[in-house]
């Protein structure tokens, strides 16, 4: 009798302890390190292949989740938004999905808003030391900060591709949601002799897309440590210190979306505990926090809100992509703060209009934004140009955050994921397509005797 493995999320919260510690070591003794390895050819080309072979590793289970991404998003979404029957069906999830999403992103946003106004994270950076680090532009810095905030026009001209195909090729996520909504739609007001091969072979491919979700995921508590040491090894502790209350501050608010307001919405909309709602989701959560891409971490989100929180397939298939396109909850929380942070630091002024246009802005920024690593960045641009913010200060405040950047993209993009998981409880439950904790136990349970039976 074999013994009892580890729950998949134990291990992967152990590879991402084992990589944060050994990443911080790397970091602290870079200085003795460095000087070794100059002494050493040896040790030089050791540690070398060492970096590499841990980048790789990194990456490349990065890479193997974004090669699932869009067809699971364009396979799952046709399924979803066919299956619903008809057309009023999926407006009426349609528009509730929506509204959630946007709801919860406008909380999230005035959360950040509300939280800077009180703590004042600005306030406590030397003058010194803000010039300092806003003189250390990273390279690209001044790229985001020069181009130009699209208009709302053309974002919403944007979700229509000129090419299915080429969105499809190029990652386009919110033109991939939109190509299979349409598809998906169509279908229902197409014969059944003609639609159903169409469904059935788009329910084939996502099936054999999950199981290459589940073969994936046997990596993910190795790729996990890698992703982390790297971030950490380069990160170190020194920026962290400097920047520490307006970090703290970010991480505050995204806690407070994360454990209170979700978890709120739950009881209250879809009768789910904490606890079974944060144990359903945990891989995914840890996903989000090690890779910091709501879309790398799609797959796995959809597996456990369907298989391991009860939510409906058709639904889970409709609302979770939606969400890792048009809910950036943590993002924008994350966008309130920091434009407050550096308002605050360069006496800037923000009055209540510009503090409203900061929660518009962010919301619909939100929307359309690619759930992929910095992607936070680019929406501040946004932002900051909205409150007409000076170039030059924009430059220089997202040059002084730029150095914690990575470790609130990863808080963030939890959060993000964490939202999409939620919504698609709260559509389940009020549309009658969520099982309760005992059906979900039984399912599994005759999924592993099933398993069990194919692999005697």
């Amino acid at each position: 009798m074999s013994s009892p493995r580890l729950a998949l999320h134990w291990q992967i919260l152990i590879g991402m302890a084992a990589g944060m510690v050994v990443g911080l070591l790397v970091n602290a003794f870079q200085g003795p390190l460095d000087a070794a390895r100059l002494a050493s050819p040896l040790l030089d080309d050791a540690a070398g292949f060492a970096s590499n072979a841990n980048a790789f590793v990194g990456d490349m289970f990065l890479r193997c989740l974004r090669f699932i991404a869009v067809p699971v998003v364009l396979f799952s979404l046709v399924v979803g938004a066919s299956s619903l029957n008809d057309l009023r069906k999926l407006s009426r999830i349609g528009t509730r999905t929506v509204l959630l999403y946007l709801s919860t992103t406008a909380a999230a946003i005035s959360t950040g808003l509300l939280l800077a106004n009180i703590v004042r994270p600005g306030s406590f950076l030397p003058a010194e030391l803000r010039d300092r680090l806003a003189s250390e532009v990273p390279a690209g810095v001044a790229e985001k900060v020069g181009g130009a905030a699209p208009s709302a026009w053309s974002t919403l001209l944007d979700l229509v591709p000129i090419n299915p195909f080429e969105a499809i090729a190029d990652g386009n996520m919110l033109q991939v949601v939109v190509t299979a909504l349409a598809i998906g739609g169509a279908l229902t007001l197409v014969r059944e002799e003609l639609s159903r091969p169409v469904i059935q072979a788009a329910e084939g491919l996502t099936e054999a897309i999950i199981k290459l979700v589940e073969a994936v995921m046997k990596l993910a508590p190795l790729a996990v440590f890698c992703l982390l040491a790297k971030v950490m090894a380069g990160m170190g502790l020194e920026v962290l210190g400097a920047l520490a209350v307006y970090t703290v501050t970010v991480i505050v608010g995204l806690a407070i979306m994360t454990f209170g307001v979700y978890p709120t919405i739950l009881r209250a909309l879809a009768g789910i505990g904490p606890r079974r709602f944060f144990e359903a989701i945990a891989p995914a959560q840890l996903l989000a926090f090690s890779s910091s891409s709501s879309a790398a971490t799609l797959p796995v989100t959809m597996d456990c809100v369907e298989k391991r929180l009860g939510v409906g397939e058709e639904v889970t298939a409709f609302v979770v992509p939606l969400g890792a396109t048009i809910n950036m909850d943590g993002t924008a929380l994350y966008q309130g703060v920091a434009a407050v942070f550096i308002a605050q630091l360069f006496g800037v002024p923000l009055d209540l209009e510009d503090q409203l246009t900061i929660v518009l802005t962010a919301t619909l920024a939100s929307i359309g934004t690619a759930g992929v690593p910095g992607v936070g960045l680019i929406m501040l641009v946004i932002v900051l140009q909205s409150v007409g913010m000076d170039e030059e200060v924009m430059k220089g405040g997202i040059a002084i955050i730029f150095g914690v950047d990575r470790l609130l993209d990863m808080c963030r993009t939890t959060t993000n994921v964490t939202g999409d998981a939620m919504v698609a409880a709260v559509v389940g439950a009020r549309e009658g397509d969520l099982l309760d904790e005992a059906q979900v136990r039984a399912r599994r349970v005759a999924e592993e005797l099933a398993g069990l039976d194919e692999n005697p």
